[in-house]
């Protein structure tokens, strides 16, 4: 992939985060990168394309971070937990297939398939780390709406209530 290339994706990613896939055009992408909106459609021919891409992008460097994570710390609530509240503290504080999955029945199916892949695989680390499937779900569930909620009320903290009991469940197993 090319230097103008990842730099379109990584213009669109923080959008993504901010406003979701309603987020950005690409001429803001190309203004944003310093190219013409030519060479955003020259990259990726459609909108959905280049959502799709920052998805895919997106999930595959988080899986590959949690199982470098996981061969340190083998404790997934604990990995899990600390990656999100770093996205929630991050300057972008959302998780941009968490912005997205909030209105996957608004998206284009290219997109939404991507989303809907974050998401299943995000459930089968944790599945693979040792929780259930009824726990995978739960605490994903928790971790994700915790951000939801700590970033619209503009209150991190909120995070850290929401899953301080699930690390102290953990700690104590």
């Amino acid at each position: 992939m090319t230097d103008i290339a990842i730099a379109i994706m990584n213009a669109a990613e923080r959008h993504i985060r901010v406003g979701g896939f309603s987020g950005f055009s690409f001429r803001e992408i190309a203004a944003e990168v310093g190219v013409k909106s030519s060479s955003v459609h020259y990259h990726f021919p459609t909108k959905e394309k280049l959502a799709a891409a920052v998805v895919r992008r997106y999930t595959e460097e988080l899986s590959e971070r949690m199982d470098r994570e996981l061969e340190v710390d083998p404790d997934p609530v604990r990995i899990w937990t600390e990656a999100f509240r770093g996205t929630l503290l991050s300057p972008e504080r959302m998780c941009p297939c968490t912005v997205l999955g909030a209105a996957s029945l608004d998206l284009p199916p290219e997109v939404a398939a991507e989303v809907r892949g974050f998401f299943r695989m995000c459930l089968s680390k944790l599945v693979a780390a040792g929780l259930s499937e009824t726990a995978a779900a739960e605490f994903y569930s928790t971790i994700t709406g915790a951000m939801v909620v700590a970033v619209v009320l503009g209150e991190p903290a909120i995070f850290d209530r929401a899953t301080s009991e699930l690390r102290e469940m953990r700690t104590a197993a």
